[in-house]
């Protein structure tokens, strides 16, 4: 398979839109996990959802 003279530029832009949906899954799954951290520590202090009261 050949790409031509614009080789260079189509890989590239596969790189870096690769390397930009790799970022936002990295941070979204880091965010994920400092809510998850932030939550647990709030209800480890007393702090209950309202949605388990009854």
């Amino acid at each position: 398979m050949t790409l031509g003279p614009h080789a260079s530029f189509i890989v590239t832009a596969y790189a870096l839109g690769i390397a930009v949906i790799a970022g936002l899954i990295a941070w979204i799954w880091l965010d994920y996990a400092a809510q998850r951290r932030a939550l647990n520590e709030l209800e480890a202090g007393g702090v209950k959802r309202r949605s388990d009261r009854p």
